[in-house]
């Protein structure tokens, strides 16, 4: 007698139970019969690893091409560091002319931040990247060719702007088509760039040192124009935000997006579900007339939480110092007793070698540890590095032994920067905010990023005169010390969460935490949603 197979789970003849997971082999066949189930299975799940696999070359690509625009803010601080060496000898310009130009850029750089959240909401974000790139070509060329500081400068503007609106957009970008899981380290992506722009811009300077003053930082600044040549190319390939398709009522186009960057339909259907209930709020708040500048400076509780959460670790990012590290280490190091220009840029090559190296440290980490816990390790080390810093210069003078350990702490200070305060701010502000307001809210973000770096590059030198570069550092690291009070009053964990769940965060009276009781609640509901949708 033939046995045969039972889907159901019934018991065979042999009291066995023939589930569909049991394979037997009839009688009458020479060969094993597999079960049409099991057939279906493994190819439902090699389609499934398939997908896995596509979609994420597919997001990380986005991300890549949309964290260009970063590169031309990293090369413009690292090459500045060594070009103005050139240009002050080239062009005849003061200290304070130095200090004007360095620090320029950072503080035009705001109106493009400014108009970007707005020009954004209105051409979308990919568009708005590229319009980040033709403005800073032509910022950059301006500079190459500038016969004059005053011609110099018109080019330093033209960039800033182009750089406010790539350095408020590109994080926005990630956020807004990022999976859950990866969100945190795909956001860091803009801030790897800038880091790898840094190192590029160091490299320029110590390559093209050898060549006459009036050539070398030309060349130098052409250089920077290059990245921006590859967002035409990126247009072809980047999706538009799903998110901002929803807000243009264009609902089938995001829900593409979404199955091109999730790589579980249910899960691309609750995303979708949360987006317009989240697009739904913002409509009906644009009916009734609310403007997001007027919620912006007259804010209901939680979105002032926000704000204070968001633009306050902008902020603590510039002012902790690490802009007036990167722009003058040459000075920093000259301090500490090095004499020799080419000498200066070779050790400044280190500097972006290490900022680039931890940088990937954040990305391994930000996901699995979580953005406070990187923030209090880099904010607390930051701090211990700053005030050593200016102990070195302030007990031990000039000598190969504080050149080595000026070279330590300056590395040091960057490290830690890169595997916190650098990434995760950008991370956090771009995943704070409700949609309705999110691109203008991450633009005063930026905002307050770039007045505060431009404040500090402008002033580094004069408050190095007035008070001696260790006196600079010993005040670098109290601000360093209180931003790890700041990090540790007010800024909430968001790892694995939607960007509607965190809004939802801030929403609850307490102000920070909510617990998972009600963000569960909020998932049933969403999916409730989606399942009376289908």
């Amino acid at each position: 007698m033939g046995f045969q197979e039972n889907g159901n789970g019934e018991m065979g003849l042999s009291g066995i139970p023939l589930g569909a997971k049991n394979k037997y082999k009839r009688m009458n066949s020479e060969f094993p019969e597999t079960d049409d189930n099991d057939v279906d299975d493994v190819v439902t799940q090699q389609q499934q690893l398939e997908r896995r696999d596509s979609t994420r070359k597919y997001v990380i690509a986005c991300a890549i091409f949309a964290s260009l625009n970063n590169v031309l803010l990293g090369y413009d601080v690292g090459v500045m560091s060594g070009a103005v060496i050139f240009i002050k000898e080239d062009l005849n310009i003061t200290e304070v002319q130095v200090e004007i130009l360095v620090g320029i850029l950072s503080i035009i750089s705001l109106f493009g931040s400014l108009g970007g959240g707005r020009t954004s909401d209105i051409i979308g974000r990919k568009w708005t990247m590229a319009l980040a790139a033709v403005v800073f070509q032509s910022g950059g060329l301006t500079m190459t060719l500038a016969p004059s500081y005053t011609v110099l400068m018109i080019g330093r503007f033209l960039a800033g702007i182009g750089i406010g609106f790539g350095v408020m957009i590109s994080p926005i970008y990630i956020a807004e088509i990022s999976p859950n899981v990866a969100r945190g380290s795909l956001t860091t992506f803009p801030e790897i760039f800038i880091n790898v722009g840094i190192l590029l811009g160091y490299v320029s300077n110590y390559a093209f040192s050898g060549l006459p003053a009036h050539i070398s930082w030309r060349i130098m600044l052409a250089v920077g124009v290059l990245p921006s040549l590859f967002i035409g190319f990126a247009l072809f390939v980047i999706p538009e935000s799903p998110r901002w398709l929803v807000m243009q009522n264009r609902i089938d186009e995001a829900r593409l997006v979404l199955a091109k960057t999730n790589d579980n339909d249910k899960e691309v259907e609750e995303r979708l579900a949360e987006i317009q209930h989240a697009a739904g709020i913002a409509n009906s708040e644009k009916y009734e007339d609310k403007p997001v500048w007027r919620e912006l400076l007259f804010p209901p509780p939680a979105l002032r939480r926000m704000l204070i959460t968001g633009l306050g670790i902008q902020c603590f990012q510039q002012i902790s110092g690490i802009d007036a590290t990167v722009y003058y280490s040459p000075e920093i190091l000259e301090a500490a007793g090095i004499k020799d220009k080419s000498k200066l840029l070779g050790d400044t090559v280190a500097v972006g070698i290490t900022k680039t190296v931890f940088i990937l440290v954040a990305i391994i980490l930000i996901d699995k540890l979580g953005r406070r816990p990187l923030l209090l390790i880099s904010t607390i080390g930051m701090t211990v590095c700053l005030f050593s810093m200016g102990v070195t210069l302030a007990l031990f003078g000039q000598g190969p032994f504080v050149i080595a350990l000026a070279i330590l702490f300056v590395c040091g200070n960057v490290a830690f920067f890169s595997v916190g305060l650098g990434p995760v701010c950008w991370v956090i502000t771009s995943e704070i905010f409700p949609l309705r307001v999110r691109a203008q809210a991450s633009a005063l973000g930026a905002v307050a990023n770039r007045v505060c770096s431009g404040l500090v590059a402008m002033s580094f030198l004069s408050v190095c005169r007035a008070i001696t570069v260790a006196g600079t550092f010993f005040l670098f690291s109290a601000i360093s010390a209180l931003a790890i009070v700041f990090v540790y009053m007010l800024v909430p964990e968001t790892k694995g969460k939607s960007l509607e769940q965190i809004e939802i965060m801030f929403q609850n009276e307490h102000g920070i935490q909510v617990s998972e009781t009600e963000l569960g609640d909020v998932e049933q509901l969403v999916q409730n949603k989606t399942d009376s949708m289908n």
